[in-house]
């Protein structure tokens, strides 16, 4: 990979992460000034203000409800549906025609052309998902059979978008017993052949936060909850 594809790519996943991730959480996050938002479990709620802030003031228990909302898994489920985006615009110098591949790369490490299935995290398969992919790779093991194409089992992968092999859930590491699953850091090197390229795309994630600076928002939302919680304690 040259530095100019490198640069492209990293602008094309800033541009993915603002416009289809950031931008609709910064809008979720300004919904939630209204009690009305929340299912408020009242035995706990006082509690929960207390134990994570040191005091049950309106301020604090607004902070309870809010902070996991807002910094909860939604956010990594809201990225994993959107993961085919991904695939398809900035990930497109690698679009596969073949049916059931998200992508396809020569891979940095033994020069073989790769088919690759992307997922997004290390937990985000089951079992039924374990079956379809192993499908897949089968049709295309009977493709090149057909057409005399030279494919071993270890040219159909699965790359998983973040996370370590230590964090792989049970059914990749089925899929691992024939085909390889390469998570995080190791499938971003076999792709690219930079070592230090998942690195890399975290901070350009994380520059869209620094752009877009949503803190003052995020405090005033807080601010709106706190009255609200008051208003509905009289």
């Amino acid at each position: 990979m040259t530095s100019e594809q490198k640069t492209d790519i990293l602008d094309k996943a800033k541009k993915f992460f603002k416009e289809k991730i950031a931008i609709n959480h910064e809008e979720n996050t300004k919904k939630l000034y209204s009690l009305s938002s929340f299912n408020v479990n009242p035995f706990t709620h006082k509690y929960l203000a207390q134990f994570a802030f040191g005091d049950s003031t309106p301020r604090s228990m607004a902070k309870a409800l809010i902070y996991p909302r807002v910094l909860g898994t939604s956010i990594s489920t809201t990225f994993g549906t959107q993961l085919q985006y991904f695939c398809n615009d900035v990930l497109s110098s690698y679009a596969s025609v073949t049916p059931g591949i998200d992508i396809e790369f020569v891979d940095s490490f033994d020069g073989r052309r790769k088919y690759c299935q992307v997922k997004s995290g290390p937990n985000t398969i089951n079992n039924d998902d374990v079956y379809t992919i192993l499908g897949k790779f089968k049709a295309i093991q009977n493709l090149a059979r057909t057409n005399h194409l030279s494919l071993e089992l270890t040219d159909c992968v699965v790359g998983v978008f973040y996370g370590t092999d230590e964090e792989l859930s049970g059914s990749y590491r089925t899929i691992n017993k024939t085909h390889p699953v390469y998570a995080g850091k190791a499938f971003w090197e076999h792709l690219t052949g930079d070592a230090h390229f998942y690195e890399d795309l975290k901070n350009a994630f994380a520059e869209v936060a620094t752009e877009m600076d949503c803190s003052k928002m995020l405090n005033d939302v807080i601010d709106k909850l706190a009255d609200d919680i008051v208003r509905n304690s009289h």
